[in-house]
C-alpha cells in the first residue's frame, strides 16, 4: 500500500512540476536564459501578496509533514500548481515560444527533475523529494540554463564563423553603437543620414548580442554593402570585446551611460568599463561628452591616437554640438552651422552622434542638413498616435524606460499637449535599476506629478514607489494629480479610452511583459 501511495503522490507532484515548468521556462526565455532569472522572479512573485505568501507557506508545510504522512505532499502539489497566483502558464504579453533552444532547455530541466525523483523513489523518500523538487522548479530551471550555456555557445559559434567570413568578404565600413540607452534610435539615425549614395545595412530590432549580430550579418549583409551599422548590448564585462574581435568596428559610438541593468552590473563604474570595450579596436570614436565619465573616455581615446568626435548638448566643448530651443535643434560642427531650427522630436545627443558619424564617413554638411528633417521615429519611442475616433493624443514610449528617458518623455508630453486638456502618464515604472530602483521611480513619479493631471500606475512591481512619489510631490494648497492604480496595461488602456477626450494627451511610459508582477 505504501509504495502505491508514494507513487501516486510523486505522480501528483510531477504534474504540478510540469505546470510550474511552463511558468519558469517562460521567465527564463524572456530573461535571455540568464542562469539566475527564474529564481529572482520566483522570489518577487512569492513575496508579492499575502495570498502568495500563504500559498508558499502551505507548500513548505506540505514538504515538512510528508516526511511522516506522504499524502501531505499533495498540499505542496496543489500549491505549486496554482502558485504563485498571477503568473500565468503561457503568458498574455510574452507567451512561451517553443524554439529549438527552449526545447533543449526544457529537456535538460525535465531530466534533472525526473532523475531526482527516480533516485528518491528507489531510496524510499519519493514524496519528500518530489514535493521539494516541485517547489524548487525555478532553481532547477536556472541550473538547466547554466548547464546548457556551453552547448548553446558552441552551437552559436558556427554562425559567428560564417558571419565573420561574410564580413571579411563584403568588407563594409562598420559603425558599432553602444550605450545604456539611445542605441537603437542612434542606429536608425545613422542609417537614415548615410542612406542614398551609400548602401547601408543595420542590425534589425534589438539584435545586439553575439547570436543576434551573427544572424543579422548572415541574413542581411549582401555583397555591395558600404556600411554595416551594428548595435551592441552587454550584460557584463568582456561581451563587447568579444563582439569587436570579429566585427572589427571602424567607428565606435557611445551614446550615454546611466543606471540601466544595475541589477547585473552593480555600479555605474562597471557599466562604463563594459561599454568602453567598444573603443579598443576602433580607429575613430564618437562620444557624448556631457557626462564627465564619458568625457574622460574621450580624452583617453585621444591619448591613444584615435580620431575622436566629441558630441555635446550642453556647455562641454564638442566637435558636434546639438542644442534644443523651442522644440527645434541647432546643430554645429567645428563652430560652423550644419542645420539650424530642425523640427524633429529626438534626443539631441543621439542626433549629434549620428551627425558625427555621417560627417566622418564623407557626407557633406549640406547633405546631412537635408536629411535631418526626415529622421525616423523608432517604434514605441515617443511615437505619437491617435486613439480610435481621434479622441486624444497618445505618446507611445513603451519600448523601455530609464531615468534620463523619462525626463525627456515628460518634457515631450508638456510640449505636445493641447492647451487646457488633461495630461496623463501611464506607467509601470522602471526596472533593472538595482538598489536605486525605488528611489528612481519615486523621483520619476514626483516629476510626473508636477506636470500631469493624472498618473495611472500599472502593475505591482513599482507601485509603492510610484504612488509615494505622486502623492508626495505637492503640498499645501497645490493641486495633486489623481492617482489611479490598475493591475494590467489593458486596464490602463480602457481607463484612457473612457476618460480622455480630443484635447487630452496620454503618455504611455514603458510597458513590462507580464512575467513582471
Amino acid at each position: 500500500m505504501r509504495p502505491m501511495l508514494d507513487g501516486g503522490v510523486a505522480a501528483a507532484c510531477l504534474v504540478a512540476t510540469a505546470l510550474a515548468g511552463l511558468r519558469w521556462l517562460r521567465v527564463a526565455q524572456r530573461e535571455h536564459y540568464l542562469p539566475d532569472a527564474a529564481s529572482r522572479f520566483a522570489l518577487r512573485w512569492w513575496r508579492l501578496s499575502l495570498l502568495n505568501v500563504l500559498i508558499l507557506i502551505g507548500a513548505a508545510v506540505g514538504i515538512v509533514f510528508c516526511t511522516r504522512w506522504p499524502a501531505a505532499a499533495l498540499v505542496t502539489a496543489v500549491a505549486v500548481a496554482v502558485g504563485p497566483w498571477g503568473l500565468g502558464l503561457r503568458g498574455r504579453t510574452s507567451p512561451l515560444a517553443w524554439t529549438r533552444r527552449l526545447r533543449t532547455l526544457g529537456a535538460v530541466w525535465g531530466a534533472l527533475q525526473a532523475a531526482a525523483v527516480a533516485v528518491a523513489l528507489v531510496e524510499g523518500v519519493g514524496p519528500v523529494v518530489a514535493a521539494a523538487g516541485a517547489l524548487a522548479a525555478p532553481a532547477l530551471v536556472d541550473a538547466a540554463c547554466f548547464l546548457t550555456a556551453p552547448f548553446e555557445r558552441r552551437l552559436a559559434g558556427r554562425f559567428v564563423t560564417k558571419a565573420t567570413q561574410r564580413l571579411r568578404r563584403v568588407a563594409p565600413k562598420v559603425v558599432a553603437i553602444t550605450g545604456s540607452y539611445g542605441k537603437t534610435s542612434t542606429k536608425g539615425y545613422v542609417t537614415h543620414l548615410l542612406a542614398g549614395p551609400m548602401v547601408v545595412v543595420a542590425s534589425p530590432a534589438s539584435f545586439n548580442n553575439r547570436a543576434g549580430l551573427a544572424r543579422a550579418v548572415n541574413e542581411h549583409l549582401a555583397d555591395g554593402t558600404d556600411v554595416f551599422v551594428a548595435e551592441m548590448g552587454t550584460y557584463g564585462r568582456g561581451e563587447i570585446t568579444e563582439l569587436c574581435r570579429w566585427i572589427h568596428p571602424d567607428v565606435s559610438v557611445i551614446t550615454a551611460i546611466g543606471p540601466v541593468h544595475l541589477e547585473r552590473f552593480g555600479t555605474e563604474e562597471a557599466i562604463v568599463e563594459a561599454k568602453s570595450e567598444i573603443l579598443a579596436l576602433a580607429p575613430t570614436v564618437v562620444i557624448v561628452v556631457d557626462d564627465p565619465k564619458l568625457a574622460a573616455l574621450a580624452d583617453r581615446a585621444e591619448l591613444e591616437g584615435k580620431k575622436v568626435w566629441r558630441v555635446s548638448t550642453g556647455e562641454a566643448r564638442g566637435d558636434v554640438r546639438v542644442q534644443m530651443a523651442d522644440g527645434a535643434l541647432d546643430i554645429t560642427s567645428g563652430g560652423l552651422p550644419v542645420a539650424m531650427g530642425v523640427a524633429v522630436d529626438a534626443r539631441p545627443g543621439n542626433v549629434g552622434c549620428a551627425v558625427a558619424v555621417a560627417l566622418h564617413l564623407g557626407r557633406s554638411p549640406e547633405d546631412v542638413a537635408e536629411r535631418l528633417a526626415g529622421l525616423p521615429t523608432a517604434p514605441h519611442r515617443l511615437e505619437p498616435a491617435q486613439t480610435t475616433a481621434g479622441r486624444c493624443l497618445v505618446l507611445d514610449d513603451t519600448y523601455n524606460a530609464n531615468p534620463a528617458g523619462v525626463d525627456a518623455a515628460l518634457a515631450a508630453m508638456v510640449r505636445l499637449a493641447p492647451p487646457g486638456g488633461r495630461r496623463v502618464v501611464v506607467t509601470p515604472g522602471m526596472v533593472e535599476l538595482g538598489r536605486r530602483q525605488f528611489e528612481e521611480n519615486r523621483r520619476f513619479a514626483t516629476a510626473a506629478a508636477k506636470v500631469a493631471t493624472d498618473i495611472v500606475v500599472v502593475g505591482r512591481t513599482n507601485r509603492r514607489a510610484l504612488v509615494a512619489g505622486a502623492l508626495g510631490a505637492r503640498s499645501g494648497d497645490e493641486e495633486r494629480p489623481e492617482v489611479v492604480v490598475v493591475e494590467r496595461r489593458e486596464h490602463a488602456v480602457a481607463w484612457v479610452r473612457d476618460h480622455l477626450g480630443e484635447h487630452d494627451v496620454a503618455l504611455f511610459e514603458n510597458d513590462l511583459p507580464d512575467h513582471y508582477p
